[in-house]
């Protein structure tokens, strides 16, 4: 199997990979030491069956520059192809700042063509190449050198059983003409802004009761030093303080070092130096924050007032179109999503696109009482009314 560790090998191989339709991708990384994940390994394939139509591409042992593949990520005219593709695409964002068009993701792909919910790669391999990979590979340290034969054998399945599943599940695609639906999901892997973790947004994805204008202040200037502190020395955030530390320091609103040390969530480290001046100077400008600039509950968190027996309803009739269409359910709805659309909602994603086709639709229908659900043998069919 062949490693490229410089950068002319690189061009070479991203070269002969312009002469064909597609070309599949996947990554080896680390992210438990880091903000950014560390990428230990790139795995490259293109169709055919010669030992130079795959590769492995070291960009720690070798002395190479990915621009020529970048280059390649932007020739439109060679298809990228990824199974569950989000995290090597933030890679390549945040490294070389694009994502690869145009993009074809198997898992997506799979889900609509009736694989079932986050079909894993493995199971493709086992349905569609008819292989068995060996995951004894999957958890070692990619970082460390030189990489064990095992490790590359594992590393060169992830793109040489992707060749046969992209090519069924793009004839899969084809042939149903479902094709369009794949590009509507794609398109959010391929906006930039998935990407994109902005320090003022952060507080967002803290998870909290209180819901006072005030008190949410102060933890989003919490969440923003945070953030932009990880990001900056590139640490993961939990290694600043976790999300509990950040809600009770929200909660009492330390104004010294001397209160700092009263904190029973803090780490150790944090009660010192930079940290502790940054939570310090964010918990002052929470508290000093304008009332016109306080900001305000999301009230998508609000629980919504649901009709149960419709929202019943609602996965009765999902289920049966997922079992019709052989679907997976979850890219169509999530529990949450037919609760909000039996308490009224209507801008849910499942009424929209592909999947008003699907279901959307019918969905509408039933909660105006225009239809009504029937049992006919073992399927349940809709019935005008």
């Amino acid at each position: 199997m062949k490693t490229i560790t410089t950068t002319e090998e690189l061009a070479r191989f991203c070269e002969d990979a312009r002469g064909h339709d597609y070309v599949t991708v996947d990554t080896e990384f680390l992210r438990e030491r880091t903000y950014y994940a560390q990428l230990c390994l790139i795995q490259l394939a293109m169709p055919g069956k010669g030992e130079d139509t795959a590769v492995l591409v070291d960009p720690i042992a070798g002395d190479l520059a990915l621009d020529p593949l970048y280059d390649l990520f932007r020739d439109e005219s060679v298809v990228k192809v990824f199974h569950a593709a989000r995290q090597d695409l933030e890679i390549f964002h945040v490294d070389g700042g694009l994502i690869p068009r145009p993009l074809f993701d198997t898992q997506v792909a799979a889900m609509v063509c009736g694989f079932g919910e986050q079909v894993g790669y493995e199971t493709l391999v086992r349905k569609v190449a008819r292989a068995s990979l060996d995951k004894t590979s999957r958890f070692t340290d990619w970082s460390r050198r030189p990489l064990s034969e095992a490790q590359k054998k594992y590393a060169l399945a992830d793109v040489t059983h992707l060749r046969q599943i992209y090519e069924y599940l793009a004839a899969e695609l084809a042939r149903t003409g479902r094709d369009k639906w794949v590009a509507e999901e794609i398109e959010a892997l391929t906006d930039p802004e998935t990407y994109i973790t902005r320090p003022g947004q952060a507080w967002k994805r803290v998870k909290t009761r209180n819901t006072s204008p005030r008190f949410l202040a102060i933890v989003r200037e919490l969440a923003r030093f945070r953030e932009g502190y990880a990001q900056s020395r590139n640490i993961p955030r939990n290694r600043v303080f976790k999300d509990d530390a950040l809600v009770e320091l929200a909660a009492t609103k330390p104004q010294s070092a001397q209160d700092l040390g009263r904190s029973r969530l803090l780490l150790r480290e944090a009660r010192k130096g930079e940290i502790a001046d940054g939570i310090i100077a964010a918990v002052k400008a929470g508290l000093d924050c304008p009332e016109a600039e306080l900001p305000r509950p999301d009230k998508a968190r609000d629980k919504p007032q649901v009709n149960p027996a419709l929202a019943d309803l609602l996965r009765v009739l999902l289920k049966a179109r997922t079992e019709s269409y052989g679907v997976a359910s979850k890219l169509i709805a999530s529990a949450a999503d037919l609760d909000a659309i039996a308490s009224g909602a209507r801008d849910v994603p499942a009424l929209s696109g592909w999947r008003r086709e699907v279901f959307g639709s019918e969905a509408l229908r039933l909660c105006d009482g225009e239809i009504a659900l029937a049992v006919q043998g073992n399927s349940v069919e809709t019935v005008p009314l």
